[in-house]
């Protein structure tokens, strides 16, 4: 198919192919594309990714034919648990292949799939069509899915090839409550521009229960849901005059109409060849991935093809459907982005890295933010299908456009965003107590009356999911601390000190008297009247011996943390790191507590809030101990295979922190500032896409020999300071946007083997809030 930004082209071959499933061609492919490229000064930065990774594992990620942040991510839909629709798994069975999908969302409802089309053959003619879809499935001939960005490929069993490329518009799926409803379109041109005949067509119903009409000649078909149970499959089936060795079927896809389904194939599609589609939306890819160059030649194979799979994935999602929207947001003015999956996966890396490359993109999906308070009186935390999901923190909302308002706030207006309404709409996230804070806000009402979130009480005025007190208090806070930033950029002094103060009630779940593996003092879910309800601090860890314990957002969670243990939230409080040593003891029982954290098996990577954990040895000021902990993260737990990812990508979260890690960047989202660790790669260049600015970063005394675990003695790989523009940084485990990225210029992180040198921070550790950091805004 060649999918537009709302539109799509299908080409379905009736030819025979054996490749790989994931075609072993794909990887072969990949690596002499990166071995060619050390000789090459303009290489094709699509040849590097491979959109395979993490379409096993639980991983949930589309390979499908899609363009950066495209609505339409063709792929085929197979039986299982498939929420991006394609699985690697061989013993699923193809179901179709459709224009709607999103990638790395996890979501338990399944693959969103609507207008599924499915090539099979009936020998007997039209009425010997299979109908049903367990009828219909087949599998795929082993060894033959092929995708690079803007196409995939599958072949089935029965020698069928089905293609498909891509421009812009379609793509979601529904994780929230079921009450919700939504309308999508479709408008196929089955005929190809008149350059294709058609020889029999028709509708039909059928059940399990032996129903299987056909209506020959029929293009019309009540589908209208019927109240006494929906037990039916409606579909139609088409055949060509002759025998075609090639079909072709543009798609248009749309939210607003079945006429601008048909307007956007005729638009972005016409009469433009599948080829051409697929060479532009290459164009596309090779535009967003040049924002990052790296030096090929002396980086390791495996660690290139992670990058720029994982920055491919870093453009995916969430998917551009402004012009296409419905409901409260029908014809607003503003940008509007769908399958904001959700904004506790994505404020902590998804963005950041976002605003080092592409701030452009990153001010339109912010004015999406902004204009789901205009129209709603809150901003989206989770939204699908142009509807709300579920909250999983709080308004992580509050970070994303505060780390945008914090970078950007010079050149807001000519990106787009109004700050006054940026900053309006954060107010609203936390002072105003929706009527349900399950799908946005927060329960601002109780947390503001008792300065933590409390457990067992109740407030008369809204409702939502009595769980996860001690994770919201803790998210809440920080989301204060984006507000508190943004109040001190705009002068608001007053509003500066009461969200100082807020940010810091992180202290007010910490229960000095809970005692763990030797270590005292945990985070604590917390009744009204002060005491503390009892967690037990590996519940809901890797090494929790209940394997029924519910810890997501079941309503039996007790736990009172969100897919997360005590163990893991009691180290969370990016902005104030100093503040959480000085609660448990002060930087020996810090770094001992981290140790056995990570040495317990209590860790768990692909879990969004264990991300800045792995740093969290800087604020003790020992960054070597970092620089190994990250080695291990990234080879224990990522790779290039199928299964290359630690479980959900959740909207690229995955993508991004990885992306950071191998750069050898840790952001503080909210901020400005970045953690120094060590680089994957020898060399690297940043370009600002807006501010036409770029950096490069030197990794000098780089030694491949240190991309493993555990790095070996007399290896290069703890920084042994930093220079920017030739002079020598005085603290050498932090430095700010301002000062680097923001200007361009030039970095050279020096490597040593001696870890005890590469130990130390020099001048500063980073910021903490209550150690007087994060004082000024630039």
């Amino acid at each position: 198919m060649v999918v537009s930004t709302r539109s799509l082209q299908l080409l379905l071959l009736s030819t025979a192919l054996v490749y790989a499933q994931p075609s072993p061609e794909v990887q072969k492919r990949i690596s002499a594309a990166i071995a060619a490229a050390a000789n090459e000064s303009n290489p094709d930065l699509t040849a590097f990714v491979n959109p395979f990774i993490g379409t096993d594992n639980g991983g949930d990620v589309c390979p499908g034919a899609s363009i950066p942040f495209g609505m339409v991510k063709f792929t085929t839909d197979f039986t299982g648990f498939a929420p991006a629709g394609y699985v690697a798994d061989p013993t699923q069975t193809v179901r179709g292949l459709s224009p709607l999908h999103d990638s790395g969302t996890g979501s338990s409802l399944g693959s969103y799939g609507n207008f599924e089309i499915m090539p099979m053959t009936c020998p007997g003619g039209f009425d010997t069509c299979a109908t049903m879809l367990t009828d219909r499935e087949t599998f795929r001939k082993n060894n033959t899915d092929e995708a690079s960005p803007g196409y995939f490929a599958l072949t089935l069993d029965n020698n069928i090839k089905m293609e498909a490329t891509s421009t812009r518009r379609a793509g979601l799926e529904s994780f929230g409550p079921t009450r919700f409803n939504y309308q999508a379109f479709a408008c196929y041109d089955l005929l190809n521009n008149g350059n294709q005949t058609l020889d029999q067509f028709g509708v039909w119903q059928a059940n399990a229960f032996g129903l299987d009409a056909k209506g020959l000649g029929q293009t019309h078909l009540n589908v209208t849901r019927s109240l006494i149970g929906d037990d039916y499959e409606y579909g139609a089936l088409i055949s060509y005059e002759g025998t075609p060795e090639e079909i072709i079927i543009r798609v248009g896809v749309s939210f607003v109409s079945t006429d601008q389904a048909c307007s956007n194939a005729e638009e972005e599609i016409g009469t433009t060849s599948f080829d051409d589609i697929r060479a532009q939306s290459q164009a596309l890819w090779n535009e967003k991935l040049s924002s990052i160059e790296i030096d090929i030649a002396n980086t390791p194979p495996n660690v290139t093809e992670m990058l720029y799979s994982s920055l491919y994935r870093a453009s995916l999602t969430p998917n551009n459907a402004t012009g296409e929207t419905q409901g409260p947001f029908a014809n607003t003015t503003s940008f509007f982005f769908d399958s904001l999956y959700c904004s506790w996966d994505t404020f902590r890396t998804f963005y950041p890295l976002m605003a080092l490359q592409h701030p452009t993109d990153f001010a339109q999906i912010v004015d999406s933010y902004i204009d789901g308070w205009r129209k709603l009186g809150w901003m989206p935390e989770c939204r699908a299908n142009h509807l709300p999901g579920y909250t999983q923190g709080g308004s992580s909302g509050d970070v994303i456009v505060g780390h945008f308002a914090i970078n950007y706030h010079n050149e807001a207006a000519e990106l787009g965003v109004d700050l006054n309404d940026l900053y309006s709409a954060m107010l609203a996230d936390a002072n105003l107590n929706p009527p349900e804070w399950n799908i946005m806000g927060r329960e601002s009402n109780l947390h503001t009356a008792f300065g933590y979130v409390p457990f067992d009480a109740i407030d008369p005025s809204s409702t939502g999911r009595q769980t996860r007190e001690g994770s919201r208090t803790l998210e809440y806070a920080f989301e204060d601390f984006s507000i508190r930033q943004v109040s001190l950029l705009l002068n608001n002094s007053a509003n500066e000190e009461i969200f100082f103060n807020r940010s810091l009630w992180y202290r007010n779940v910490w229960d000095p008297t809970v005692v763990n593996s030797g270590f005292k003092g945990f985070m604590q879910k917390r009744f009204p009247n002060g005491s503390f309800f009892f967690t037990d601090p590996t519940d809901c860890s890797p090494i929790d011996t209940d394997p029924n314990r519910e810890c997501s957002l079941q309503p039996d969670n007790i736990e009172g943390f969100y897919e997360s243990s005590s163990w893991e939230y009691s180290f969370f409080a990016p902005h104030d790191v100093n503040g959480l040593i000085t609660l448990m003891g002060g930087n020996t029982t810090f770094v001992n507590r981290l140790d056995h954290y990570f040495n317990a098996g209590l860790f768990l990577a692909g879990n969004e809030p264990s991300f800045q954990t792995a740093v969290g040895y800087h604020y003790a000021n020992q960054p070597a101990k970092s620089v190994q902990q990250i080695r291990q993260i990234v080879l224990d737990n990522f790779g290039i295979t199928a299964g290359g990812l630690p479980g959900n990508d959740d909207q690229a979260a995955m993508a991004t922190v990885l992306t950071f890690h191998l750069l050898g960047l840790y952001p503080v989202p909210g901020s400005s500032q970045f953690l120094i660790l060590s680089p994957f790669i020898p060399k690297y260049t940043i370009h600002n896409t807006f501010l036409n600015t770029f950096t490069t970063v030197t990794t000098l005394g780089f030694d491949p020999k240190s991309i493993q675990t555990p790095i070996p003695n007399g290896t290069a790989a703890y920084v042994k300071n930093v220079t920017l523009n030739g002079v020598e940084l005085s603290g050498k485990c932090h430095f700010d946007f301002y000062d680097v990225f923001r200007l361009g210029g030039e970095v050279v992180i020096e490597v040593t083997d001696d870890i005890t040198q590469g130990n130390d921070c020099g001048s500063s550790v980073p910021e903490s809030l209550s150690a007087g950091g994060f004082a000024v805004a630039r």
